[in-house]
């Protein structure tokens, strides 16, 4: 006790009341107001200091104490805030709630916003073109429920599912914080991994009962029916938890979200996130490639950016609303006046969804709002080219617009249009709106010139030639008279002070005028801002009509972004049809030929597939030749059909996929100990467990992590799989470097050979990136080595190698092959001699000449040398 006593002596009250605050918000980085300054003490100080880049100090904390402090201008909030946010960190923002000229001691504070990666307006830590979703997961026995919330736009959506598909969501739409009840942290750990930021909620938040009541209290509705989520028992909870979460983090205005819907998962094309990812839809692999999305997105609103994110992730998998996409697209593609009439009022609108949630939250300013007046402005020449096009569609969109014109002309008609960011710096408010704010406007503006006026008209009357107005702190204005002119002063000047050579005065006049010019000010400020949160108020009355349109326009800006990109790639319209087969005519893959030079263009290819002739197709042929290439722009083209988008193609009539399935592509996990094979028999497991019969299932250079033999008998073991498979008939490009597979195509009759051809011209290999029917004889590894730059001398010998081993090309009789090798005598009398060349032997008779990447023989050989010098 007594120790205590002691520690509560050394603390000062500001300490005091620091790590009350703290206390209450343990895992958040603090950021505590102290006059013109947020602070930060202790271990948030060294965190802040180290982000920010801001000076470390010291600071006492009453007797024989010290703690850390660095801080930052509170006016730099907004640049120092995304930094502390994307670094990861919940920020807790404390302010002072009194004004400290008014009170004597310690001034109350409080926490006022509590901003962690997932919930932020800050235009400085949101990425325009990308939703902030917060998502939530509630672990039950059966499946899981998710929920992502966009607490920047409203956007509020829960789903449910088993969690495969819940990962797939999670990659799909990449939420900056992700919250879980604290129970269930291992298998949160396990799904989430490093990838996301987490914070746990208690056990209690995640409870059935509680969070039904959160969402009926919420959205005032006796049950969830409406928004299809009524019997989604996960998802319920999953989305009450985020109303919790707001609550909690001091997110009070939330009326902008509106409504929640659901990720109805029988709408969209099944994408795991193998798929996802292998496919680059959205983010590359590789740093610096260019992912799908950055071809397809020509959008030019925020809104529009984010949905077309949401479509590439989420294509449609029934006939009707994609036909409908595709026949707008048609549309806009024929008139090009239109589409470029649209896009430029389309421009103006900049982020409305975004700039509608603020207004929603009390947290828009008189810059922001001349900016929704302009969206507001654009919108209703866009509702009127859709009116009057001659596409249903379009005016179907046309009729969704709300003019929303009574707000138009009331901002119009009240604020100014080069209002200022903040509200206290004045000039908000039109003239003409108010007759006091006029009068004080032109006090604080003309009054100068009154005081001109008033000292001319004085010396007239009263004849006092030296007649001076002056001001200062002690008696506001007077007028001065010097002494020899003091006998005209008339009687009802008021005599204030006394000088050598002159007499002060003051007059009912001029102290009348003075209140008024003093406070003129003052008065100003608060008339406008008066008028703009009364303008603030009426503009929340539209929030669910502004984002209606917001969503109208994003749409639109989509549909105009495939019709400008279909223009300039030279796309063509897809027939989507409920067929079961899937026909393209020079296919290109739609990234790889932006990426080639001018002087290169892409090799198109055929591509046929159907659930009875042509189920599978095994494409053999050497590494580099395009086979991959080939693979993932037939996936491409089916997903972009499926989006609504024109395709890169002469034709494609696409029998609609329901679901797609890739692997391909080296996707190691070397890191968290699982090996290339591992992964790849992983991902292909999840494919073979979950086909249908409308899968597009894409596989490339399956069991080349282990020996040939291992490599030869899984491969030929899943072909033979999926084209007897009892239920499903998963149409299959299968692209590998076994031309023994060829073998196939004799014993199944769906099965078809392909191969992408190269041109043999003396010792070399020509690419020539065609698929053509018949197997390929052999894999030109060894060309491709040669391509690489491998060292002559290995070259030879194992071209020397290859051909004593293809003299009998009989599996069974390859070790007896070996046996019989031609020896490089040369080589051997060398590793006779060294036992680090015999070691040099070994790795080489490890290496498997067919299998091995350009890559892998640069390493390898890389090894090798090295062992060598050593």
């Amino acid at each position: 006790m007594a120790k205590a006593k002691a520690k509560e002596i050394k603390e000062t009250p500001l300490m005091k009341q620091y790590n009350a605050i703290k206390a209450k918000h343990p895992g958040a980085l603090l950021l505590f107001r102290v006059g013109d300054f947020y602070e930060t003490f202790g271990e948030d100080a060294v965190t802040a200091s180290r982000i920010l880049d801001i000076v470390l100090t010291k600071r006492a904390n009453g007797a024989a104490s010290h703690i850390e402090l660095a801080g930052f201008p509170h006016h730099s909030l907004d640049n120092y805030l995304p930094k502390l946010v994307r670094a990861g960190n919940r920020v807790a923002i404390c302010d002072q709630l009194e004004d400290p000229k008014e009170v004597k001691g310690i001034v109350k504070r409080g926490v006022t916003e509590l901003v962690t990666p997932g919930l932020s307006f800050n235009d400085n830590v949101l990425d325009k073109r990308k939703n902030n979703y917060l998502a939530s997961i509630y672990f039950g026995k059966e499946k899981l429920g998710i929920s992502f919330l966009d607490l920047s736009t409203g956007e509020f959506m829960a789903a449910e599912g088993s969690q495969s598909y819940i990962e797939k969501l999670l990659q799909s739409f990449a939420p900056s914080e992700v919250i879980y009840s604290k129970a269930f942290r291992s298998r949160a750990q396990e799904i989430l991994k490093d990838n996301f930021t987490a914070f746990h909620c208690e056990d209690w938040v995640y409870q059935y009962d509680y969070t039904y009541e959160k969402l009926t209290n919420h959205f005032s509705t006796a049950n969830l029916k409406g928004f299809g989520i009524e019997s989604l028992e996960y998802a319920i909870i999953a989305a009450g938890a985020v109303l919790f979460y707001l609550e909690e983090t001091e997110h009070k205005e939330v009326k902008h979200i509106a409504s929640i819907s659901r990720i109805a998962e029988e709408k969209y094309v099944w994408l795991d996130r193998f798929t996802i990812r292998n496919l680059e839809l959205v983010y590359s692999q590789q740093d610096g490639g260019v992912p799908l999305i950055n071809i397809l997105d020509q959008s030019v609103t925020p809104m529009g950016s984010r949905m077309m994110k949401k479509w590439m992730v989420l294509p449609l998998k029934e006939k009707e609303p994609i036909d409908d996409r595709l026949k707008v697209v048609e549309y806009f593609y024929e008139n090009p006046d239109l589409t470029e009439e649209i896009i430029s009022h389309l421009k103006h609108i900049g982020d409305l969804e975004r700039l509608i949630s603020k207004v929603a939250v009390g947290r828009i300013n008189p810059r922001e709002m001349n900016q929704l007046k302009k969206a507001l402005k654009n919108t209703l020449p866009i509702k009127s080219l859709l009116k009057s096009s001659k596409s249903d569609s379009l005016k179907r969109l046309s009729d969704q617009i709300n003019s929303c014109e009574f707000l138009l002309e009331k901002i119009e008609r009240e604020l100014q249009e080069d209002a200022p960011m903040l509200i206290h710096q004045g000039n908000i408010i039109n003239d003409g709106v108010d007759e006091q704010l006029d009068e004080y406007r032109g006090l604080a503006n003309s009054g100068k010139d009154y005081l001109v006026a008033l000292q001319q008209r004085e010396m007239q009357r009263t004849g006092i030639s030296s007649l001076k107005v002056a001001f200062n702190k002690v008696f506001g204005y007077y007028l001065e008279v010097t002494n020899s002119h003091k006998d005209k002063v008339p009687e009802e000047w008021i005599r204030k002070q006394t000088l050598v050579n002159a007499e002060r005065y003051i007059t009912p006049e001029l102290k009348e005028y003075e209140e008024k010019i003093l406070n003129a000010e003052e008065r100003m400020i608060a008339i406008e801002q008066k008028y703009f949160l009364a303008l603030v108020q009426d503009a929340s009355e539209y929030v669910t009509q502004i984002q209606q349109n917001a969503r109208i326009l994003a749409t639109v800006d989509c549909l105009l972004s495939f019709a400008v990109v279909a223009k300039s790639n030279n796309y063509c319209k897809p027939k989507v049809s409920d067929t079961d087969s899937l026909e393209i005519k020079d296919g290109r893959h739609p990234v790889i030929e932006k990426q080639l030079p001018a002087s290169e263009p892409y090799v198109p290819n055929d591509i046929f597939l159907d659930n009875e002739s042509q189920q599978i197709i095994i494409i053999t042929g050497p590494n580099m030749a395009g086979k991959s290439a080939l693979l993932r722009q037939t996936a491409l083209i089916v997903l972009m059909a499926q989006m609504g988008s024109f395709v890169p193609a002469s034709y494609a009539r696409i029998g609609i996929i329901d679901k797609v399935f890739t692997r391909v592509g080296a996707s190691d996990n070397l890191s968290k100990g699982e090996s290339t094979f591992m992964v790849e028999m992983t991902e292909t497991a999840s494919i073979l467990n979950n086909l249908s019969d409308r899968s597009l299932v894409l596989m490339d250079e399956i069991g080349r992590g282990t020996s040939t033999y291992d490599g030869i008998s899984i491969a030929w073991s899943i072909v033979e799989f999926l084209h007897n498979h009892p239920k499903f008939r998963a149409k299959t490009l299968f692209a590998t470097h076994y031309h023994e597979l060829n073998q196939l195509t004799e014993d199944f009759p769906k099965i078809k050979n392909f191969n992408v051809s190269v041109k043999e011209m003396g010792n070399k290999v020509i690419f020539m990136r065609k698929l053509k029917e018949g197997g390929s004889e052999h894999s030109f590894g060894i060309h491709v080595a040669q391509m690489a730059g491998m060292p002559n001398a290995v070259v030879l010998r194992a071209s020397e190698i290859m051909q004593h081993l293809e003299k009998d090309k009989e599996l069974h009789a390859s070790k007896e092959k070996i046996k019989e090798m031609p020896k490089n005598n040369y080589q051997l009398s060398l590793f006779d001699m060294d036992p680090k060349f015999k070691e040099a032997q070994e790795m080489l008779d490890e290496i498997d000449i067919n299998t091995i990447s350009p890559v892998e023989a640069l390493i390898k050989l890389n090894e090798i040398k090295k062992k060598l010098e050593s």
